[in-house]
């Protein structure tokens, strides 16, 4: 089998339904909305880093934004190679949002590894001001959670690159 074989097969494999996607665009809001909660909740709880609580509240608010938007038709990759004008200004503030949140993203890093660790003690002597046990762990993890994702990701694809080297070196001799 070629490349092209393969690359065909793959565009003809059936397409998820639509309760199967709402389930996952569903899942995929619970994060951005727990950020946004547990931000509110502890807004004023880590003097150490303020910015903290403001940076999952900003970062789960345009997390939603991004999944709700991706709900929206214009999100949709038209098939007969139309550029309305609606689908490049999604495509603009898609891409905007998401330069957006990858810079936002280092600045939590910034924020959230910074301190890590931190007196964790409301009530401590320490010169060292507190920071919300539930909320720096939250914010440490779901930014945790975002590299392990993305070294996943990286080794699957890996993967899948390495696969169809083997399979397509052995698929060359096959055909004359």
């Amino acid at each position: 089998m070629s490349n092209i074989g393969l690359i065909s097969r793959i565009r003809s494999t059936p397409q998820p339904s639509t309760p199967a996607l709402a389930v996952s665009k569903l899942f995929l809001c619970i994060i951005p909305i727990a950020q946004i909660a547990i931000g509110a909740v502890h807004l004023h709880d880590c003097p150490r880093k303020h910015y903290i609580s403001i940076y999952l509240i900003v970062a789960g608010v345009f997390g939603l934004v991004l999944s709700l938007l991706s709900c929206l038709p214009c999100a949709k990759t038209p098939e007969d190679g139309d550029t309305s004008l609606l689908n490049k200004i999604c495509a603009t503030w898609n891409s905007l949002t998401s330069l957006f949140l990858f810079c936002w993203f280092i600045a939590g890093n910034v924020w959230i590894y910074s301190i890590y660790q931190p007196n964790y003690n409301k009530n401590s002597t320490d010169v060292d001001p507190y920071c919300d046990r539930t909320l720096y762990l939250f914010a440490f993890w779901t930014t945790t959670l975002v590299y392990i994702l993305l070294g996943v990701f990286m080794l699957g694809g890996c993967f899948v690159c390495i696969l169809q080297c083997l399979c397509g070196h052995a698929d060359a001799d096959d055909n004359p």
